[in-house]
């Protein structure tokens, strides 16, 4: 059951098609608005890793206080008391900074529960058409690894990250307190750093960025091949699928290398950077004690507290690849929320169930000219409680109609209103009350009998299920050993294709649509079961909108009226008989079916 609504994007979309990237100020307002939504949470711990770090800075200058004591000659008493102060403070240090942490993965779960229903309320809510011309790899894969390694950074690499930069922050601090000589050489000898993580980060994002689509891309190829499995081996596409998955294989590896290779200067580069502030602090320490402008004991606090700096950097250094791979994960989770969707504020309701197409020109691809078009000039009008069946030879622009009545493209040119309302202007809840498309494109969700039903209707009881279940001539369900309880998929009852579709045709009539529109809805029933569900469909939607794209035109004879497209237009309408008698396109149609038996015809 298929039934969204779809709008002109605002901004401009990668030629692919592929799902928009959210830009750095969506990024930083996103990860902002985020902050503040637990913000208490957040300043807790801020204020607990401040105290864990002021706890850290006591060591090494109670150590230097130590030396000077013993060199101006103070007993073991003195130097017991300030050890003891020592361990005091360490231990503080350890307590605090284990809550804070804990604190902090509270505070990582929160947010990543947050960022997952997000994401899932924005995903459902995309319109059909995006998601089908950025494919399910991209849409999966964002969902997946992306949501991930954003859940990741929140529970982890985030935490760390705000400890360490509090710490170093403490420590340099200390530095300067000290000698603020002694802190500038500590500064300047750290300015190797500054330079190898500016090169970094200057690349990493848009490697990063380049290597998620990568992934989207692979997962695609790989998904497209298993789906279309037999397709590929009954045309014996084989070679051409396995060559373009190394393709796709390949650019994935191209662009991995590419971020191993940015870490593999930044990492090097930082650690030589280690050393160059603690032998300045010395040099320069020792030169200023020489001439008694400084203690000795102050000489090797400040040196073990730039020697002290290497681990919270060491933290941050390490966590910048993830921090940048998270950050281009999160655009990309960002980015679903960038495709527009339909304001809720400028949908209007439909004033009836009219459905009126005037002078519709459509383009697959986003053409702009005649030449690219698959429907021209069409005009139809629909009237509520009518029976249409919608026939053609195939490739007439029979399922492309069906999607802009169903709200799933937009025209390039003329309107489909319903009620004199764009259809694709309402808002999704209100088009799928609307209008409801029904393809021969089907999915059982892992679940029971009675979860799959109740996507359509959540408040329906298991009376209304079997009902609808019943209306559609499934009674196979009333067969299966735990009833509405069987679970479905592989680790249960594994439905057939018929059955499957008969799950979504009931879904159909659980959701109760005004307008109904089945697109070769039947295609996969035999014909007995196909003849006898659509009698029972036609049942429980009298005095509906039922417009069938007819696969046997035994559909067409039982419609009030049929509409024939031929090329992109409709050339013929009427009634059944009338069109049979005016011996046009749908009588030589009808006559070959005929002359064939009544059964499937290629429409």
């Amino acid at each position: 059951m298929t039934a969204s609504s779809s709008a002109a994007p605002a901004e401009p979309r990668p030629p692919s098609g592929a799902l928009p990237v959210a830009e750095p100020f969506r990024i930083r307002r996103a990860a902002v608005r985020l902050v503040r939504q637990d913000g208490r949470a957040f300043a807790a711990l801020l204020a607990l890793n401040a105290l864990a770090a002021g706890a850290g800075l006591v060591a090494p200058w109670l150590l230097g206080r130590v030396i000077d004591e013993v060199r101006a000659g103070g007993g073991v008493a003195t130097v017991d008391r300030l050890a003891l102060t020592i361990l005091v403070f360490a231990l503080a240090q350890l307590l605090l900074a284990r809550y804070a942490g804990l604190v902090g993965h509270r505070f990582g779960e929160r947010t990543l529960a947050r960022v997952r229903e997000q994401f899932a309320d924005r995903a459902l809510a995309l319109p059909a058409s995006v998601v089908e011309r950025a494919g399910t790899g991209d849409l999966t894969t964002r969902g997946t690894t992306d949501v991930a390694a954003v859940g990741t950074t929140l529970r982890d690499v985030g935490p760390d990250v705000l400890i360490a930069a509090v710490q170093a922050l403490f420590i340099l601090g200390a530095v300067f307190a000290l000698n603020p000589l002694l802190g500038a050489c500590g500064v300047l000898g750290l300015l190797g750093i500054w330079f190898a993580v500016r090169w970094y980060l200057r690349r990493a994002l848009t490697a990063y960025l380049a290597e998620g689509a990568a992934n989207s891309a692979l997962a695609e190829q790989l998904a497209a091949t298993a789906a279309g499995a037999r397709t590929v081996e009954a045309l014996g596409l084989q070679r051409s699928r396995i060559d373009a998955c190394h393709r796709a294989i390949e650019e994935c590896r191209r662009t991995r290398t590419r971020t191993l290779f940015l870490r593999s200067v930044l990492f090097p580069a930082v650690d030589i950077s280690y050393v160059v502030p603690v032998a300045g602090v010395l040099l320069i320490g020792g030169v200023l004690h020489s001439h008694g402008a400084m203690s000795l004991g102050a000489v090797v606090a400040s040196a073990l507290y730039l020697r002290q700096l290497s681990q919270p950097l060491d933290t941050i250094l390490q966590r910048v690849e993830q921090l940048q791979s998270s950050s281009a994960s999160f655009a990309r989770v960002e980015g679903i929320g960038v495709v527009p969707q339909v304001p809720s504020a400028r949908s209007r309701t439909p004033a009836d169930d009219r459905i009126a197409v005037t002078g519709v020109h459509y383009a697959y691809g986003g053409g702009a000219d005649d030449e690219a078009d698959v429907l021209h000039g069409v005009d139809l009008t629909v009237r509520p409680g009518e029976h249409l069946a919608i026939v053609g030879p195939s490739g007439a622009g029979k399922t492309t109609l069906g999607r802009l009545l169903a709200g799933v493209d937009v025209p390039r040119t003329g309107s489909v209103t319903v009620g004199g309302v764009p259809v694709a202007g309402l808002t999704p809840d209100r088009l799928r009350r609307q209008v409801v498309l029904v393809t021969q494109e089907h999915h059982v969700f892992l679940g029971t009998v009675r979860d799959n039903l109740r996507m359509a209707a959540p408040s329906a009881t298991d009376a209304e299920l079997r009902a609808a279940l019943a209306a559609v001539g499934a009674e196979w369900a009333g067969e299966l050993p735990d009833g509405l309880d069987t679970d479905l998929g592989h680790a249960g009852h594994r439905p057939d294709g018929a059955q499957a579709q008969q799950l979504a045709l009931a879904r159909v009539v659980l959701a109760d649509p005004h307008t109904l529109i089945l697109d070769e809805a039947t295609a996969l029933l035999d014909p007995r079961t196909a003849r006898h569900t659509e009698r029972a469909l036609a049942a429980v939607l009298e005095g509906r909108t039922v417009i069938a794209i007819a696969h046997r035109l035994q559909t067409a004879h039982d419609a009030d009226r049929v509409a024939v497209m031929e090329d992109g237009r409709i050339t013929e309408l009427g009634a059944h008989d009338d069109l049979v008698a005016a011996d046009g396109a749908y009588a030589a149609l009808w006559r070959s079916w005929h002359a064939d038996g009544p059964h499937s015809s290629s429409l």
